[in-house]
């Protein structure tokens, strides 16, 4: 550890001062960058989440080796941690293009707030470094991502007769190695007869020649693409059916 912050770690006025400006300077600074981007959570609400855990901290050192009593030291901040899943839901959402945006968001309050707990336990050393490596990793890590090629993702509305015929294009996806999202059953309204069924499909391989297949089997009434996410490398010869 570093001996600079030697005199800061007790349970002084001085100490609990600097704790917490520096909770708060390290929760803005993360809270800026969301910030500049536009996000749900902003420099103020980072500011606060970072502070709540510092000060968490510092009350249950306070109750333990202040006021002697029979208390547990990390119960506070378990329950903080705890909290701030709750905070994290409310930047999560669900687009109509079934994609999910605020996940980032979401885990950094959540770090944030485990940042402030480490300082408000006196841990400088690990709330500094805690947030330039979030700093890092929301700003340079995150140029990196965007040139990761991503999956293309599709919806293949399927009208049907049979269960039958379902398992078959189920086997065939997994045949050619498709990876199979999500499934979803229902009537068809236009038929009192028939079955619809959405099969949330990600490759980054050809389906012309599947989709012909599909069309020939018996049972199958019709099948149509609905495109979630194209990647911008055409790997399909055709993209829209």
């Amino acid at each position: 550890m570093l001996e600079l912050f030697n005199p800061l770690r007790g349970m002084d006025f001085t100490a609990l001062l600097v704790r917490l400006l520096i909770a708060v300077l390290c929760g803005m600074v993360i809270g800026l960058e969301r910030s500049a981007k536009n996000r749900p959570a902003g420099f103020r609400t980072h500011i606060l989440v970072c502070l709540s855990g510092a000060t968490a901290a510092v009350t249950g050192h306070y109750l333990v080796l202040g006021l002697h009593l029979p208390a547990d030291l990390t119960r506070l901040s378990g329950q903080v941690i705890t909290g701030l899943g709750f905070i994290g839901m409310g930047t999560i959402i669900v687009t109509k293009k079934m994609s999910i945006k605020g996940l980032t968001t979401a885990a950094g309050l959540w770090t944030t707030g485990i940042i402030g707990l480490a300082i408000g336990s006196g841990f400088y050393e690990g709330g500094i470094l805690g947030t330039l490596l979030v700093l890092i990793t929301e700003t340079f890590l995150a140029r990196f991502g965007l040139r990761i090629k991503q999956r293309p993702e599709m919806v293949i509305e399927l009208l049907y007769r049979d269960k039958t015929s379902l398992d078959e294009v189920l086997r065939g996806c997994k045949d050619r190695r498709m990876m199979i999202r999500n499934l979803h059953i229902h009537m068809d309204s236009a038929s009192e007869s028939g079955y619809r069924a959405d099969i949330t499909l990600s490759t980054n391989k050809d389906i012309t020649a599947f989709l012909e297949t599909v069309r020939s089997m018996p049972g199958i009434q019709s099948v149509s693409v609905r495109w979630i996410k194209e990647s911008p490398v055409p790997f399909f010869a055709e993209k829209k059916q």
